[in-house]
């Protein structure tokens, strides 16, 4: 036998009506997380966001006066954005975000202590601290000062030992005046009033935290969120903060720090060239200061002022061939400075003067890319150690590139001799050519020729100098400003809507996920549904449950368990229409005690003897009896039916009560409690009872044992037209009522075996279904009852 299968949409009113049933507990669930939610919005602390855009610019582009062949050249960022994150990551890297706490004094907070919250107090604190030791000493203090206005010129500090100044007696705190020197352990301070508006008031409670700076550094550098497209220079900075203009004022400053940091990055190499032309000029100064005191000591010693005109016709070929010797001893001159220098700075770490004159492109080139790497390595340098793989790398190709500078300028230096060799040859050929002149004005001619060389080469290193000084000035901050930091002083933490939603669903999932669970391990009979669903054996009704003061029923009752037995009543009259005896048997079991099988008995033949047909209730449970003591009456006989099977003299009239109040219900106790109720029943004087009171009442009601602790019922079974199994709500389980109804069913031991479920709470898992007519005409109803009718 199959169990009858519940259909999708009943099931859904059926879970449906379970949760509305349980609604106040929901609603209190509800209520509750969202007052935790309002108390917990109420008192804590909002976040505000600021935002800044910029713009990184091109190395190129940061210059003032770009040249024309600098501005055809591909930008810096035309690789991708991997620079960019270089720069993201230079921007908020612990260098800068440490100047940015030390020049805002982040690492100094004041707050204004409530009874419940404390509010931080950014700009402009009622009190300021002044601090007599360095400030290396006091970003690295660790405390927190606790302090309470008594007057406009007095306060008192108290010790951080954990609790809130609220809870302290003003005789533990220590009275100071503003302005006196304090002595704490960390150095002396002074705490000085605001002024004006912004004076601390008398009686306020104020907390200032000082803390290290390494640990702002840590919180702010979590905190400063950055994004970027794909292939774009334009930065998005973000933060939140408690103190919206705290927060607007960290990312401007990151700004400033960070086209500070570029700038000076990119004059150090200016500096180191514009060094190097300096001293280079001393020595030339010293060099043509020489010279020229020589070729006045010649002049003076060999009364020359002029040379003879008997020359000219070599001057002009002398003239070019000198410039041709001027240019390649300035160039040697040159190349033998840089390579001083590279021997004098042979660092990695060192820059190298750039763009000194030398007529070749390469050495030029390479120049400028270990300047860059140096630069590069330098700024990795400020976040990393000199161990960092990236550092590591650097440093190597900055060696390779000097020496390859090394070996071009070795290469250069040669060619450059060769020529200058055969210059000078080509030199004598025409000096030869004079030989009317003078001995002693070639030697002049010898020193002019010096002199030149050295005014020349001074002029140059004088040339580059001011080159060098004028592109000191003329590089601007490598970020454009697209958005200066703003906010729009709205919190965005904690959202009111997300928490009030969240709460909500919470309070909503904890009362309906209990509810599901217990149903969903819920293994016991509880409706005509459960009941079905287990069993397809015909059912017959439902008896409510109502108090336990009002255990029967009445002649006149319209209490909704009148109604049912009446409905039981009709349904066993249907039933039993085609009944050829004039006499109805009928009996009342269970699986087990305590399901209501008596009180089923009892208020069943007290329900049909109310409509004047006559009616015996025999208490066949000999093993516990409890009708008697259920109807409040005395057995008028002395004896029962156990008396009655075990004595043969007792006739079936010897062991009849007849009740006072209803003259239409007898009744037959169980009388005394035998010790083998088995056997008795197995007598021939139970047919002979039964037999007995045939025709003589309408009905027969009998109350017999549980079947499924005993067998008493099944010796007495093919007595009966009908059994009523009575089935307790919310007390049987499913699968003990499977294991002893269904064989019994199946079996056919049972004649006509109808089920009847004792004791419904159609309100308890909210089926909203009942008995609709079992009022009291004149008792008006509760509003619920309206609900459920109009829900099912």
């Amino acid at each position: 036998m199959e169990s009858n299968k519940t259909s999708p949409t009943n099931e859904i009113k059926k879970t449906l009506a379970l949760y509305l049933s349980r609604w106040k507990l929901i609603s209190i669930f509800v209520i509750l997380a969202l007052s935790i939610a309002y108390t917990y919005l109420r008192y804590s602390t909002n976040k505000y966001q600021a935002s800044a855009t910029i713009k990184i610019k091109d190395e190129k582009q940061s210059q003032k006066l770009p040249s024309i062949e600098e501005m055809g050249k591909v930008g810096l960022f035309a690789d991708g954005t991997n620079k960019i994150k270089d720069e993201i990551a230079v921007m908020t890297s612990r260098t800068i975000i440490a100047n940015i706490v030390k020049n805002l004094e982040l690492n100094v907070r004041y707050f204004e202590q409530g009874k419940i919250k404390e509010q931080e107090l950014y700009e402009n604190p009622p009190i300021k601290l002044n601090f007599f030791v360095s400030d290396s000493i006091i970003h690295k203090v660790d405390t927190t000062l606790y302090i309470k206005i008594k007057s406009q010129s007095e306060f008192l500090v108290f010790k951080d030992d954990g609790k809130s100044i609220i809870d302290r007696d003003d005789s533990e705190g220590k009275s100071f005046s503003f302005g006196k020197r304090i002595n704490t352990g960390f150095g002396d301070m002074v705490i000085v009033p605001n002024i004006g508006k912004y004076a601390p008031k008398t009686g306020s409670n104020l907390k200032v935290s000082i803390k290290p700076v390494t640990s702002i550094v840590n919180s702010y550098q979590s905190a400063i969120m950055t994004s970027t497209d794909d292939g774009s220079s334009i930065v998005k900075l973000t933060l939140q903060d408690n103190i919206p203009s705290k927060a607007v004022d960290i990312l401007n400053q990151i700004i400033r720090e960070y086209n500070n940091d570029v700038i000076v990055d990119k004059e150090d190499v200016i500096k180191v060239t514009s060094d190097f032309i300096n001293n280079r000029l001393e020595l030339v100064f010293k060099e043509l200061e020489e010279v020229d005191f020589t070729a006045e000591q010649l002049q003076k010693r060999n009364n020359l002022t002029a040379l003879g005109s008997q020359a000219d016709i070599y001057l002009q070929s002398e003239k070019q061939n000198e410039f041709d010797i001027n240019n390649t001893a300035n160039t040697i001159q040159l190349i033998d400075y840089l390579q001083q220098e590279i021997k004098e700075k042979n660092k990695s770490s060192d820059l190298l003067p750039s763009n000194l004159g030398i007529a070749d492109s390469n050495v030029n080139q390479v120049t400028k890319n270990h300047n860059d790497l140096v630069a590069q390595r330098d700024k990795l340098l400020k976040n990393s150690t000199e161990k960092n793989p990236a550092v590591i790398n650097l440093t190597n190709e900055i060696n390779a590139l000097k020496d390859n500078l090394e070996g071009a300028l070795v290469t250069m230096k040669r060619s450059s001799e060769i020529t200058l060799n055969s210059l000078n040859r080509e030199d004598a050929r025409i000096r030869g050519q004079l030989y009317s002149a003078p001995t002693k004005q070639r030697q002049l001619r010898d020193i002019e020729r010096q002199q030149n060389i050295k005014e020349s080469l001074y002029l140059y290193l004088l040339e580059k100098r001011e080159e060098s000084a004028i592109s000191l000035g003329m590089f601007s901050p490598n970020a454009k400003v697209i958005d200066s930091a703003y906010s729009n002083y709205r919190p965005v933490a904690p959202n009111r809507m997300i928490t009030y939603l969240a709460a909500f669903m919470i309070g909503l999932m904890i009362p309906v996920g209990f509810i599901y669970t217990r149903d969903m391990l819920d293994s016991k009979i509880h409706d005509k549904d459960d009941l079905m669903q287990v069993l397809n054996i015909p059912y017959i009704g439902d008896i409510p449950m109502t108090s336990k003061k009002t255990k029967l029923i009445n002649k006149v009752d319209y209490s909704p368990k009148a109604e049912a037995f009446r409905i039981l009543r009709s349904n066993i009259d249907f039933l039993l229409s085609d009944h050829k005896a004039h006499t109805k048997k009928v009996f009342v079991t269970s699986t087990r005690a305590q399901e209501g099988k008596s009180h089923t008995s009892t208020n069943l033949a007290s329900s049909i003897s109310f409509s004047e047909k006559t009616v015996l209730l025999i208490e066949m449970d000999i093993r516990v009896p409890t009708i008697m003591q259920a109807l409040k009456e005395k057995p008028s006989a002395k004896v029962g039916l156990s008396d009655y099977l075990a004595d043969k003299n007792l006739t079936p009239d010897d062991i009849v009560t007849q009740l006072k109040d209803n003259v239409f219900l007898d009744v037959i106790a169980a009388g005394t409690i035998p010790p083998n109720p088995s056997e008795l029943l197995m007598s021939k004087r139970v047919e002979e009872l039964f037999n007995y009171f045939e025709d003589k009442y309408d009905y027969i009601i009998v109350d017999a044992s549980a079947v499924g602790l005993v067998s008493d019922t099944l010796l007495i079974s093919k007595f009966a037209d009908m059994f009523i199994y009575v089935v307790s709500a919310d007390n049987i389980d499913k699968r003990h009522l499977v294991a002893v109804a269904k064989p019994l069913f199946d079996d056919g031991r049972l004649p006509k075996m109808k089920m009847l479920l004792n004791g419904t709470n159609f309100d308890k898992k909210g089926y909203g279904y009942g008995y609709g007519y079992g009022f009291e005409p004149t008792k008006n109803k509760k509003w619920y009852n309206f609900v459920q009718i109009v829900f099912f």
